[in-house]
């Protein structure tokens, strides 16, 4: 599903969402102003390991990620964009600092940033839940369906051989980025078996997620959404709580004014099951 095209500025929103997916460009960044606008909202360590990308266009693509995530942390919580900071687990998840009841997940090709938020709830203070994104250009859909063997469930390989071989590509773009903002919401990272992990296709929108014992996850605790975007799969993945009409927040250049890209209701999904030991996802 794609955003329609027409954009409202921020101001006319009303009532806030408690999930905002946020967007940027890093061809942005190659007006130098810019750039070194993003670069300078980042700790010392950031930009050293910036400085460190050989080609440009991966320097761009990290410096608009991060300079992203404060942007849509500090339309979220009233804090100076300078002032956040992001300690990761052991599995290199980060967290936002100060806490302040939000989650985000961040996640980034060379063509699109995106960082998605979620909001304490308005009337108890509760802490959102936690939330994982992933974003991959179609173009690499191709490359992806000879890596079905090593990353997708016996059930799903078999979903996607019976597809006609000109379906392949765009199932395996969605696997494969349901399954990435799903062990990103998890924060365990690769420790988690992907071909454990299933997203099973009854229908364009009736979506099983299942897991395997050794995943030790209660599927019906997520839900999931996807949409495409300039070229782009972004795929969302929420405790169940949390899951609702996301604002899609744009911002051109990553410090500028965001609008909003109106896309309609999301399809959530899914029914949840998980399977005995012993049997095939």
């Amino acid at each position: 599903m794609e955003p329609a095209a027409g954009k409202n500025p921020t101001g006319s929103f009303g009532v806030e969402s408690g999930l905002e997916l946020w967007l940027a460009y890093p061809d942005d960044l190659e007006e130098p102003a810019i750039e070194e606008a993003c670069a300078a909202l980042l700790d010392d360590g950031e930009r050293a390991r910036a400085a460190r990308f050989r080609f440009d266009r991966h320097r761009r693509e990290y410096l608009a990620t991060h300079a992203l995530a404060r942007v849509a942390l500090s339309h979220a919580h009233a804090l100076p964009l300078q002032s956040w900071s992001f300690p990761v687990n052991k599995y290199g998840k980060p967290s936002p600092i100060p806490e302040c009841g939000l989650r985000f997940n961040q996640t980034n090709s060379v063509e699109l940033a995106v960082c998605l938020i979620a909001r304490p709830d308005a009337h108890s203070g509760v802490a959102a839940g936690e939330v994982g994104v992933d974003v991959e250009s179609f173009a690499r859909a191709e490359g992806i369906v000879p890596l079905a063997p090593r990353v997708f469930s016996a059930g799903e390989r078999a979903q996607l051989d019976a597809l006609p071989v000109a379906d392949r590509p765009d199932r395996a773009l969605s696997l494969w980025t349901l399954k990435e903002a799903y062990i990103k919401a998890r924060g365990m990272g690769l420790s988690l078996p992907l071909d454990g992990i299933s997203f099973l296709f009854d229908g364009p929108q009736a979506i099983r997620f299942e897991v395997a014992p050794g995943v030790d996850d209660d599927p019906g605790r997520w839900r999931f959404c996807r949409f495409d975007h300039a070229g782009h799969r972004i795929a969302l993945a929420v405790e169940a709580a949390a899951a609702a009409d996301p604002e899609i927040l744009e911002v051109r250049p990553p410090l500028g004014s965001p609008t909003r890209l109106s896309w309609g209701s999301p399809a959530w999904f899914p029914v949840s099951a998980t399977i005995g030991s012993g049997g095939a996802v």
